[in-house]
């Protein structure tokens, strides 16, 4: 070793082929932050820093000399430490291909399966894809037909599994993926750009770009061949060090050597995304150098791994050799422990995570671990080192010693030989059954689990039993329910050893349990979590009952999709293949207006070469920003001090705003906002100052280690919810002309009702965008105290006024820039503003660019996001459902300042009025709380005003018992009552499509003969059942005033600018296509075809003012309306010339008469701004939608079967881009109803901080058959082009699905109720939102399985 210390060693690796040598790295430098510092490559993204959303996802290549192979896999940049990947190959996006060497065909096939929308997270996707291909080609499958790899489609759809997506809904993603499959069928895969439909297969397979499954293209570097990977790095402050051999890492370990020493042990450095690093490290210790850690041994004793070995290594040595027809009862506890571990975070993450660190973050910080559960159930040894002593342990020995200390190092581990101990007989058979279950809110992953366990169990049965099982020996283990570690249910095990299995003991042994599974204070759904444990040990003992041996091993493997008559079915299907239909209808009116064209820079986003805000190269004196934010809720901020760090430059607060200067952070015509609180902290996440370093990274550091001194005397308790506010009378005003107007008189409406529901509560919490790129701003300071300034914000006008107001300079010397967004969703409107203008004072000040790229936790603390509401009402019905009267009153949390509250007023009850309630009073008031301020997001206050429908309906259809879809049908509006309801923007009788749509549905989707199918199997399912719903929305736009500015260039090209910003709606896209339409009416030649020579620029405030804002749905038509007129203006300016040349040369084609018009004078940039008039400003929109869904009985899980939507788009402006909007935003809606937590502690501090415990819809939570069709409603003559919006109105009909969860936990119920009398079930029920598995397991009977087995054993 004393060799290796002296010897320094220069860090070689690759990247996309070009060799970097270096010779001084910080080693906690991660890959991540090397590339997008050091490299032109910038498609790896900082989505979350934790692993947890596959944004900023690399290959990587490691060259093996011994097998003289190269090991392919890919891994999450922002947690792999750049001295890693010494004598390694990275591969990122932009190097499978580009715009100057041609794109891969994962890329074009992305593209042309419509599945980018803001794009952010697609270089990442790309990767997921690649590194599946890549080792799929080294398989001995099959060769696959020409163009095609040897992946099979659901291999394919699965490699994208563990990456997030805000905006696409995954379909088209999965559509992409799965378009390479060896076996896909092609019948499957949804609108794409590639073939048209009708055509036969040989020529749609003739139409996909090629991909070359040899990867020709792709070698790995030569140089890297002779690279030693024991490398030794000495810098300034930091060591990394490689022992090749245990010796060498124990002396240095050794007290001697690391006295005062901080060190950190590291293989993949994965625990990083869980437990963050708090300090720096002197030495890094990499063990994967030591080859006796990563060895894999099996013998007739067992099978050892090495601490080292890879999640994703482990699962491929525990799996059966393939053609193995026969599996001994060991083969089989592997196979399924093997299974188990597939389910365990993502595949980018198993790619390098090593068995020993999950068990050792189990062991030391009682990290939730799944390998640990499962591995205590099969007699698990472990194997420690610690200094020079070498011990093993059982697993339950190694989990309950105190936390390892550094000298303690995990070896490997040991899975002892399992085979029956009795020898099978005439008489008496015997058997060994393994199972492992977990429960958690994705099906495939990537989510910690609400409980796993695993149970392995010796059975026997003979004719001394008379068929009955046998329990000879058990092992019952549990974790991540809340305690320390995982645990042997002991107590259980000795109860049912030795006896005979029946429904009684099971029944003993539920109760036994229960007392065993408890959660430590402070956990989470505890009750939950142990109906689970009973859950999990009924399912595995269930089938044993009245079975014989041999059927054992064909029960459930935890994972069953059916269960039939109380007995769980073998699930013999695959885990994910989502598949869908896709109805538009093309339109040639206005070519190229209405056709289904690929959205403009999309093999740019999947190539990565896409620009956004936090890509712009930094110049070298660039500093970087982060807030240092409250910690309390309401308290006097005294003081603030930071650790001494080098690099740390300034900290900015109120005080640091110019002379004349306001303390503004957002300037709207909704209100104003502060940027910094002055004295005062007025809630958890409030800014207090700004931080400015060296590095993005420093700053994030300073900002954490901030010590802030507060003090509460004499202040008043903050207020933290709606009720207390109502008692301090703490309200923002809402302006007269923004609220609603009543519809009738409530005294008469209530008369008429032969029933009434009085004073019925419904709650509502909150939703996080969840943008995969967080809020990003850079400020450069310009000559003459200017600035120009780069968002990521949807309203870059109001952010320039609102930096001009904070610096006290006129708004000419403010120039806002906005190219894309990555990802909205109203986020990005005036919580951009703040950021931006953050590093707009810090830049003003200290003469130097400022930029900052916010991390995930403080923006999820500061973001605010949607409403949370309280709503109690009143309603009056007849006794055939019809509603006569509907009073509310609705408490609207808004948080610490106004924002754009002001709107949700009009905004719920425009949603709410989407059935015909006879008469409509309500009071509505904007709470003013102690907490962040909530601010505009997707359908803000639509959906939450569509969804107080629904409950309502579903209340009054209850307390009736009538069917609730014949409620729904009999309260959908007339005309005239639609008139009576929406009397400005009701329409023209023709244009009201509801009614219409509404009957289509029931019958394209055959709703009555399923729903009748859903009853037949709710009676023949136990653990299973289905529920179906339909439900309408009705969503009123406002169309606002917009800018356009067309140029047409000297050669012919045309740039076109518009106010509108794109956030990944295809704003481009449609305002691209209404350029080359409206310049085609020249009608000279070649102006059929100008698409491909318009392009639209980025926004640029100073170069088109008046730009708005991009958010309510209708900004795309409206800047196609303005282009429109722009384009109209030249065409009038061109016809004299076009017409005097064509009598002088008998036809002119387009570049020559723009060169014509160029050189005598013509004006070719005109400017115009489109102002909606009355009858234009206000229109409908009209969707309906059906869902089919299955929860499971034990777990609470929900599973979207089916959905189908039919949406009224007027005549799209374009299908495609139109279609990713509402699967885009269905999805989202799913997220909010089904999935999404974001709670507040008792003092208002988010609880949901990070991809751990935010969970947005995956790929495996999405509809499992997902129809969409567009319906073009024909000439609508006040709209642009007869177009309508798309872009939030389908979030509402997400609601369906929460519908369809509460008819299936209503059939729940029921049989419940034939279980036990119990009064409670038969009352109306609340399911609350989001329906996450605990709520809906709740209302399904946390005692279910009790009930059930007494139920069971009184019949008997």
């Amino acid at each position: 070793m004393k060799e290796n210390r002296e010897r320094r060693e220069s860090l070689v690796f690759a990247v996309n082929g070009e060799r970097f040598d270096l010779s001084s790295v910080d080693p906690s430098t991660t890959v991540l932050e090397f590339l997008r510092t050091h490299t032109p490559f910038k498609s790896v993204k900082l989505g979350c820093g934790e692993g947890g959303c596959g944004a900023c996802l690399v290959l990587i290549s490691k060259y093996d000399p011994v097998h003289d192979q190269v090991e392919d896999f890919t891994a999450s940049s922002c947690l792999t430490l750049l001295c890693s990947i010494h004598g390694c190959s990275i591969t990122t996006s932009e190097g499978l291909g580009n715009s100057k060497d041609g794109f891969h065909p994962i890329h074009e096939r992305i593209a042309g399966f419509h599945a980018t929308q803001c794009g952010f997270c697609t270089p990442g996707m790309c990767i997921s894809l690649f590194g599946a291909l890549v080792n799929a080609e080294k398989t001995n499958c099959p060769e696959p037909p020409l163009g095609f790899s040897k992946i099979t489609a659901v291999e394919a759809e699965r490699a994208i599994c563990g990456n997030l997506c805000r905006c696409t809904g995954y379909r088209p993603l999965s559509d992409a993926c799965k378009s390479f499959g060896a076996d896909v069928d092609l019948e499957d895969l949804g609108l794409n750009s590639f073939w048209r439909e009708g055509e036969s297969d040989d020529i749609k397979r003739s139409r996909f770009p090629k991909y070359d499954h040899h990867h020709k293209k792709s070698k790995f570097p030569e140089f890297l061949k002779e690279i030693k990977h024991d490398v030794f790095m000495a810098f300034e402050r930091h060591n990394w060090l490689s022992p090749t051999s245990l010796e060498e890492l124990q002396g240095l370990l050794e007290p001697n050597n690391s006295a005062g020493t901080k060190i950190k042990l590291v293989v993949s450095n994965t625990g990083m995304g869980y437990y963050k690093d708090k300090e720096s490290y002197d030495k890094y210790i990499n063990l994967k150098g030591i080859s006796g850690l990563s060895k894999i041994t099996k013998d007739e004793t067992g099978v050892e791994i090495g601490a080292t070995v890879t999640i994703f290594k482990a699962i491929e040595a525990l799996k059966p050799k393939s053609g193995c027809e026969f599996l001994s009862d060991f083969d089989t506890i592997l196979e399924k422990i093997a299974g188990h571990m597939n389910k365990i975070a993502s595949g980018f993450i198993r790619n390098t995570a090593s068995v020993g660190g999950n068990l050792v973050m189990a062991q030391k910080y009682h990290f939730p671990s799944d390998i640990g559960t499962i591995l205590l159930a099969v007699d698990t040894m472990v194997h420690i080192m610690t200094g020079t002593k070498f011990e093993w342990l059982t697993m339950q020995e190694f989990l309950e010693r105190p936390p390892l200390e550094l000298e303690s190092v995990l070896l490997s581990i040991k899975i002892p030989c399992w085979e029956s101990s009795k020898r099978a007989s005439p008489k008496h058979r015997s058997k060994i059954v393994f199972e492992t279950f977990r429960a958690s809110p994705r099906p495939l992953g990537n989510a910690l689990p609400y409980l796993n366990a695993a149970f392995l169990v010796e059975v026997s049965t003979g004719e001394d039993f008379e068929g009955i099982v046998l329990i000879d020996n058990c092992r019952l283990s549990f974790g991540a329910y809340g305690a320390r570690h995982a645990v042997r249910a002991i107590e259980v095990e000795e109860l049912l050893k030795g006896k005979l299995l029946n429904f009684g003991i099971i029944h003993d042994a539920t109760k036994l349990l229960t007392s065993i599974v408890v959660g430590e204070d402070g956990t989470s759904h505890t009750a939950y979590r142990s109906s689970l444990a009973i859950g999990f040990l009924y399912k595995f003992f269930s089938p044993l009952i009245d079975h014989s041996v041999e059927k054992c091993t064909n029960y459930s493997n935890g994972y069953s999709n059916g269960y039939s008559n109380g007995k769980f079915l073998h699930d013999n299907f695959h885990p994910i293949l989502s598949s869908g239909k896709q109805e538009i209808q093309v339109g040639d009116e206005h070519h190229p207006i209405g056709e289904p064209l690929t959205k403009t820079g999309a093999t740019l986003q999947a190539s990565g070469e896409a620009v956004y805000v936090d890509d712009i190269p930094s110049s070298k004196n660039c500093l970087h920003g982060a807030y240092i934010y409250s910690t309390k809720p309401l308290a006097r901020v005294k003081s603030i001090k930071l650790q001494k760090q080098d690099g740390v430059r300034a900290i900015i607060s109120s005080k640091d705003i110019p002379n004349g200067g306001k303390n503004v952070g957002s300037v709207s015509t909704f209100g104003i906002d502060p940027l910094f609180t002055d004295e005062v902290a007025r809630c958890i996440g409030d800014r207090i100052a700004f931080v400015v370093a060296d590095t993005q990274k420093l700053a994030d550091m300073a900002a954490n280690s901030a010590i802030v001194e507060y003090d509460c005397e004499n202040l008043e308790t903050p207020i933290l919810s709606v009720e207390q506010a109502v008692e301090r009378s703490s309200f923002f005003a809402i302006p007269p002309m923004l609220y609603p107007q009543q519809v009738g008189d409530i005294t008469e409406g209530m008369a008429e009702a032969d029933h009434k529901i009085l004073s019925s509560e419904i709650k509502l919490g909150s939703q996080y965008y969840f943008y995969i790129e967080t809020q990003a701003a850079l400020a450069i300071p310009d000559e003459d105290d200017c600035l120009t300034i780069y968002s990521s914000s949807q309203a870059p006008e109001l952010l320039h006024s609102t930096i001009a107001t904070c610096l006290n300079i006129p708004e000419h010397n403010v120039r806002t820039i906005t190219r894309r967004v990555g990802g909205g969703f109203g986020g990005k409107f005036t919580r951009a503003h703040f950021v931006a203008t953050s590093c707009a004072v810090a830049a003003h000040k200290l003469r130097r660019p400022v930029r900052m790229y916010m991390n995930r936790k403080t923006d999820m603390i500061m973001a605010g996001g949607r409403h949370p509401m309280k709503i109690t009402y009143n309603v009056g019905f007849k006794s055939n459902g019809k509603i006569t009267a509907l009073e509310l009153k609705i408490l609207v949390d808004a948080g610490i300042d106004p924002d754009v509250s002001i709107i949700m007023p009009h905004n719920i009850i425009g949603a709410l009025k989407k059935y015909d309630w006879g008469v409509l009073s309500f009071d509505v008031k904007l709470c003013r709380t102690n907490l962040p301020s909530r601010s505009a997001m997707r359908a803000p206050g639509e959906v939450q005003g569509s969804y107080i429908a629904e409950a309502i309906i579903e209340n009054v259809a209850s307390t009736l018992s009538i069917d609730v879809d014949s409620v729904r049908s009999i309260n959908i509006h007339t005309y005239k009552s639609l008139c009576t309801f929406y009397n400005h923007s009701a329409g023209d009788p023709i244009d009201y499509t509801l009614a219409s749509i509404w009957d289509k549905l029931a019958v394209s989707t055959r709703y009555n003969q399923r729903s009748e199918s859903v009853k037949e199997f709710n009676r023949n399912n136990i653990w299973k059942k289905r529920g179906i719903s339909r439900v309408p929305a009705l969503f009123e736009v406002g169309v606002r005033h917009a800018p356009g500015k067309t140029s047409i260039l000297k050669d012919g090209s045309i740039a076109v600018e518009v106010g509108g910003i794109e956030i990944g709606q295809g704003l481009w896209t449609k305002v691209k296509q209404m350029a080359a339409y409206a310049l085609s009416l020249i009608r000279c030649d070649g102006s059929q075809d100008l698409l491909d020579k318009v392009r639209v620029i980025q926004s640029d405030t100073l170069s088109l003012i008046q730009g708005g804002m991009t958010a309510g749905s209708t900004t795309s038509e409206s800047s196609c309306e303005a282009v429109r007129l722009s384009c109209n203006v030249l065409v009038e300016r061109l016809m004299p010339l076009k017409e005097k040349l064509q009598k002088e040369m008998g036809s002119i084609n387009w570049k020559t008469l723009i060169s014509q018009a160029h050189l005598q004078g013509v004006n070719l940039s005109a400017t115009s701004i489109y102002n909606p008039g009355v009858t234009t400003s206000n229109y409908l929109n009209y969707g309906v939608a059906m869902s089919e869904v299955e929860i499971d009985l034990l777990t609470g899980e929900t599973s979207v079967l089916q959905t189908d939507i039919i949406y009224d788009c007027g005549k799209s402006l374009n299908p495609a881009v139109d279609l990713g909007q509402i699967e885009g935003a269905f999805v989202q809606g799913l997220g909010f109803f089904m999935l999404e937590e974001y709670d507040t502690n008792h003092e208002g501090l988010v609880l949901a901080d990070g991809t751990w415990n935010y969970k947005i819809p995956t790929l495996d939570t999405i509809p499992k058959q997902f129809n969409v069709e567009i319906v073009n409603s024909g000439h609508h003559k006040h709209r642009v082009l007869s177009s309508k919006a798309s872009g939030e109105p389908p979030l509402l009909l997400a609601a369906v699905v929460h519908c369809a969860t509460r008819a299936a936990v209503k059939e729940a119920r029921k049989q419940l109720l034939s279980w036990s009398n119990s009064n409670e079930l038969e009352k109306p029920f609340q399911l609350d939102v989001p329906a996450t598995m605990p709520v809906v397991k709740q209302l399904c009977g946390l005692d279910i399985v009790e009930r059930y087995l007494k139920w069971k054993m009184g019949k008997m």
